[in-house]
Order: structure tokens, then C-alpha cells, then sequence
């Protein structure tokens, strides 16, 4: 019997997608006690480990230190100034079409995914003029590129033909994992100074690309940037637009998930901090310090941010060995980054997308009308007549004056958007945030993979290192049930099934001609 959400059923519209089976094993865990599994934080890595384990019958204790469950996608409850009851998170989140394993988890408590919205869209405005979409540009690669140079004000034939096309050839040509080898010394910036990428076009890169990892394209290792290239745009058929949840993500995602863990036996811990995993004697067993309290278990999923990741092993006495622990010492975080909410007391114009990427305006890179497709949002702004307006900044100077940047940004929504300069604000939320993971330039030998050292405990989350091209929330549920799968295989247990978009490059020629360019 096949479990809930398994099996290769195409989810998507590219039909070079590819299907990874697990090892072969038993459909579920059998013929005596079931192995005690600890997860280790509730966001989306965590809740797809948890998910793949328990429907294979092994017993899964899940521990969150928050009150809520979703990591960086977590909502909260906060009373506006006018007595209203409003959903507050960390921001907007786009759900790509090529996220097969983040939706096949999704599709656990929502098989035809009806709680997510398309928006029509997703257009890029540069502060020069110039606006960018890809509503209308071809899905399928090659067609994809020469579609978006047909379409697109800010890049043409003309800056086509001015690439340095044998340094370009990469672009075409990525292989996942052999692009790190290749190019994670170089920097996102340099790389693309060096195929001489038309500077009119640099905002369609940096901000649609680069700045999606909170982080400065001088920073930021090349090989991420031509994996986000390969999935979004010249290696996937899916195309650049996506899906949103159409409530707070408690109620559209997180709350349902929970409610199908409870039923699979699941027992959900959430306000409980984990402080320390430590081996006990025989290697069989870990001692897991939780809340006041401990307890054991055989095994352990690690699934936290970077910050959290680098405290629990430093705090694990015995976990792993001295090159392990050290890599895990040396994660980054990205710079911090603000999310604005505005509850305003008038509507926007009515052609105002649900969401815009933005660039050249001081650091604001998007902005977002959530009345457009949020219901809570939608209700809300149908009681007041006014609208609910999200602004994130990515990457803030660590140095900034908190409130200089949310009164700048504010200023740029004036300028992108001008009749909210009239308009007053019923109530405002600004949240700041710094526990993104920052893949930096030479930095991927040393990012630490699904498996340690020890072979009960693996780790989950975006910043966990993969060979598969997947990137940010696909990451997490990806690594994810690679950690789940990994302790299966150890209990005779076939585990999830995998989607992936295609590991190269479309076009056996381009792939040619940029392996002869590179030698």
C-alpha cells in the first residue's frame, strides 16, 4: 500500500521532470516496537520529515520552540488599532509550479491544492521605467529565453548579441552538483560582469534571482545563481509564475498539516525548545534535552534555521566529529531583512498586481497588495474600504537605523504606488528578521548534508547542502524527506518518492558546445 501523497504521479506540466525512487524496503515499519524519531523544528523541512516518517509508521515526536509551526512561513494573531483580529508573518512567499515536493506535501490535507491562488503575473519594475513580466513569455526551454528577449524592454537582441556567448555557455549548460565544483569560487556578481550580462537587465538577475537569498550578488556564490537560473527559467518547462495561499498560512497550510499528523500518531510539541542531542553510550540511543526535561530516542532530525543549528550542536557533547562540528560552526546568516505590513484606510487602483518585484527604489525589492488574493486581507479591506500592502527589503546594511529604513521604504511605496501617499494607516507591523542561511563564494565543500557523522541523526532545511536543483522552500522539503529517507533505508523502509526539475541542461547540443567552451 502505497502511502498518502506517494507514488509518480505527475504533479507538473514538464515532462523531463524527474522521478528519484528511495531505496527498495518494506512499505512500512513492521514486527515489533517502531523506532522513537525526534524532529527537530517545525517548519517546512521538519513538517516533511515528520510526515514521510510517520506514514511509514514509525513514532515521531516533533518539537518547535515557537508557538506556532512553519518556520519563516509561521502566522501569528495580532489585534489591530481598530479592534480587527489580522494574521501577521515574516512575509510573502511565491509558490513555484516546479516545488514538486513542497506540494506534494501540501497535497496531504489538500490533494487538488485549492488553498493556493495563481496570480496572473510576476512583473518586475525598475525604478528606470522599464516593467518586466512573464505572464506571456513560453514556459518550455529554449523557447523560454528567445520568448522573454522577444518580450521583454530591458533585454533585447541586440544585448543578446553583445553577451560574451563562450562565457554564457553556463548558463546552459548546468549540472547539478558538478556547477559547484565549477563556479561556487566565483560570485553571482563577477560571473555575471564576465558573460558582460547588458546592464539594463542586471535588476531582472540580481532582484528575481540573487536577492530571493537575502544576500549581495557580490556575496553570493555563482553556482546558486545558475541553479536558480536552471529551475526558474532555462531548465524547467513550469515557467516563472506561481501560486499563493489564498488565507494566512496557519489556516491554508500549517494547521490542516497538523491536524494529519495528529491522525498518523504524531506528537506535536510546539513552544518547546530542543537545547541539546547528545549520544549515548552503545550509539544506539540519543539523549534529547527538551523544554525542562529529557527523553530518549533512536534517532534525530535536525531541522533549524542556521543560528539554531550552530547552538544545539555546539550545546550536543558527542555529536559527530571535529570537521563536522566545525563546518556547522562556520554557517552564515544572510543580512537582515524587514517586512512592512500596512493596514491603509483607502484602496489601491484597481490594476495593481497582487505582487511586484522592484528594483532601483533603496532597497525596497517588492511589494505586495495582499486584499488582492489573501482572504483575511480581502475581508478586512471589504469591511474598512481600505487595502493591506506588504513591503520586504532584503539584505539591509547590518549598520541601518531600523527606523530609517521602514520610514524609506514606506517613502518608496509612495513612489511606486502614488495614491498611498494620501492615505493614512489604520495600523502598521514591521518585521525584523535575521536567521536566513547565505551561501557565500567557496563556501558549498563546507555546507554540511543531509547525513552527519553519526548515523541516527540527519539534518534538514534550506541550509542543508543537496545534489539535487532545488532552492530555498523546495529545499527545505527536499532535504527534508531526503532525512527521512535516509533513516528509513537504515530500518528496511522504502521512503518517499522524489520529484526533481531535470539535473541538466534541456539541449544535448548547448550542453556540448559549453562543455568544449570550458575546456
Amino acid at each position: 500500500m502505497r502511502a498518502r501523497g506517494e507514488g509518480a504521479a505527475r504533479w507538473g506540466r514538464d515532462r523531463r521532470a524527474e522521478v528519484l525512487h528511495p531505496a527498495p524496503g518494506r512499505p512500512r515499519f513492521s514486527g515489533g516496537e517502531p523506532p522513537s524519531t525526534a524532529v527537530v523544528g517545525g517548519g517546512i523541512a521538519g513538517l516533511a520529515a515528520a510526515t514521510a516518517l510517520a506514514e511509514r509508521g514509525i513514532k515521531v515526536t516533533l518539537y518547535e520552540r515557537e508557538p506556532q509551526l512553519g518556520g519563516r512561513l509561521a502566522g501569528w494573531s495580532t489585534r489591530l488599532a481598530d479592534g480587527s483580529e489580522a494574521t501577521m508573518s515574516r512575509g510573502f512567499h511565491a509558490f513555484f509550479r516546479q516545488y514538486y515536493n513542497l506540494r506534494g506535501l501540501l497535497r496531504r490535507t489538500d490533494p487538488g491544492l485549492t488553498r493556493l491562488t495563481a496570480l496572473p503575473d510576476y512583473p518586475l519594475r525598475h525604478r528606470s521605467g522599464l516593467t518586466d513580466g512573464f505572464a506571456r513569455v513560453p514556459r518550455t526551454p529554449p523557447l523560454s529565453a528567445a520568448g522573454f528577449v522577444a518580450l521583454s524592454p530591458s533585454f533585447g537582441w541586440r544585448d543578446l548579441a553583445a553577451l560574451d556567448a563562450r562565457a554564457a555557455l553556463p548558463l546552459l549548460d548546468v549540472r547539478a552538483p558538478e556547477v559547484y565544483e565549477r563556479y561556487d569560487g566565483v560570485s553571482a556578481y563577477d560571473f555575471l560582469r564576465a558573460i558582460e550580462f547588458p546592464e539594463a537587465a542586471h535588476h531582472l538577475a540580481f532582484e528575481v534571482f540573487s536577492r530571493s537569498f537575502f544576500a549581495d550578488p557580490r556575496e553570493l556564490s555563482a553556482a546558486e545563481l545558475l541553479v536558480m537560473f536552471h529551475i526558474y527559467f532555462l531548465g524547467s518547462s513550469e515557467g516563472l509564475l506561481f501560486d499563493v495561499p489564498s488565507e494566512p498560512y496557519p489556516q491554508a497550510l500549517w494547521e490542516p498539516l497538523a491536524g494529519y499528523l495528529a491522525s498518523l500518531g504524531v506528537e506535536v510539541r510546539t513552544g518547546v525548545p530542543v537545547h541539546s542531542v547528545r549520544p549515548l553510550p552503545g550509539g544506539d540511543e540519543l539523549e534529547v534535552a527538551a523544554g525542562s526535561g529529557s527523553e530518549r530516542h533512536q534517532a534525530a532530525v535536525l531541522a533549524l534555521d542556521t543560528g539554531g543549528l550552530r547552538e544545539l550542536v555546539a550545546a550536543s557533547e558527542g555529536l559527530g566529529d571535529a570537521g563536522w562540528r566545525a563546518d556547522v560552526a562556520g554557517l552564515r546568516t544572510a543580512p537582515p531583512f524587514l517586512v512592512s505590513r500596512l493596514w491603509l484606510d483607502r484602496p489601491l487602483a484597481p490594476d495593481r498586481p497582487g505582487f511586484l518585484g522592484t528594483s532601483g527604489y533603496d532597497g525596497l525589492d517588492n511589494v505586495s497588495v495582499l486584499d488582492r488574493w489573501e482572504g483575511e486581507a480581502a475581508r478586512w479591506a471589504a469591511r474598512s474600504g481600505g487595502s493591506v500592502v506588504e513591503l520586504h527589503a532584503y539584505a539591509v546594511d547590518e549598520g541601518a537605523e531600523r527606523k530609517e529604513v521602514q520610514e524609506r521604504m514606506v517613502a518608496r511605496l509612495h513612489e511606486v504606488y502614488p495614491e498611498t501617499r494620501d492615505a493614512r494607516a489604520v495600523d502598521v507591523r514591521h518585521e525584523w528578521r535575521a536567521d536566513c542561511p547565505v551561501f557565500p563564494v567557496g563556501g558549498h565543500p563546507r555546507r554540511p548534508g543531509v547525513r552527519t557523522p553519526h548515523p541516527g541523526v540527519v539534518l534538514a532545511g534550506d541550509l542543508v547542502r543537496t545534489d539535487l536543483p532545488v532552492a530555498l522552500m523546495e529545499r527545505a522539503a527536499t532535504t527534508g524527506f531526503q532525512a527521512a529517507n535516509a533513516l528509513l533505508a537504515r530500518w528496511g523502509v522504502s521512503g518517499q518518492v522524489l520529484w526533481t526539475v531535470p539535473r541538466a541542461g534541456r539541449s544535448r547540443l548547448l550542453r556540448a558546445l559549453a562543455r568544449r567552451a570550458a575546456r
